[in-house]
């Protein structure tokens, strides 16, 4: 072996570091950062469904408080329900946008996902507001408890999400289409189509069955 050829062992294409996992070394970020952030998501979606798993078992445990069917009013969860789901279409719209890099689109569209969003959990606030006037409370039964943590933790991660959503809002408008601003506003994009899908698992489970006869 001679001393010119020293360089190349263990190298591959050029000179990037092969690690023996069929590729030349580290992916870029645009798939790195992304990949990481699903991890988050699916880190939640266990916690959730622990939730889930309490909820399911406590439902019941009233204490001879009030029930289900005396707490809920399905017709203002539907509202509450059609503005998430409408805010999620409308986030994906700002994607598109933002990945056109239209800067007017994609403010309007962001505003609009944090319009809806923001009606979501007003309806939400109010929902717990008139239960605890009404003495139904989380401290009244486990049930209540149960119920509180779960829908009271989605409601955290949609303030937590319209927190977001201005943050994107200020850095886009002031540092432009970046690379990196583009993966945060993927990454928020991700996070709030999971809070979707979440909450379709509380309407469905919570409200729809827990309150049929």
């Amino acid at each position: 072996m001679t001393t010119s050829e020293a360089p190349t062992i263990g190298l591959t294409h050029g000179g990037s570091q092969d690690t023996g996992l069929g590729h030349r070394g580290p992916e870029s970020k645009s798939i790195v950062v992304p990949y990481g952030f699903w991890l988050f998501v699916l880190s939640d979606i266990i916690l959730f469904s622990a939730l889930f798993a309490t909820y399911a078992s406590l439902v019941h445990a009233t204490d001879g408080g009030p029930v289900t069917n005396q707490l809920f009013d399905r017709n203002l969860v539907a509202v509450e329900t059609i503005a998430l789901l409408l805010s999620s279409f409308v986030c994906g719209l700002a994607m598109i946008a933002a990945k056109r890099a239209n800067m007017l689109w994609t403010q309007i569209w962001l505003v609009l996902t944090g319009l809806l969003g923001l009606v979501f959990l007003v309806i939400e606030l109010r929902e717990f507001a008139g239960m605890i006037s009404i003495g139904a409370g989380p401290q009244r039964s486990a049930f209540l408890s149960s119920f509180f943590t779960l829908v009271g933790c989605h409601g955290a991660h949609i303030t937590a999400g319209l927190l977001w959503i201005g943050t994107m809002m200020a850095q886009i408008w002031a540092k432009g289409f970046r690379e990196d601003i583009v993966r945060r506003l993927l990454c928020l994009s991700i996070f709030w189509h999971a809070l979707d899908i979440v909450w379709i698992a509380i309407f469905t489970i919570v409200y729809l069955i827990g309150t049929l006869p």
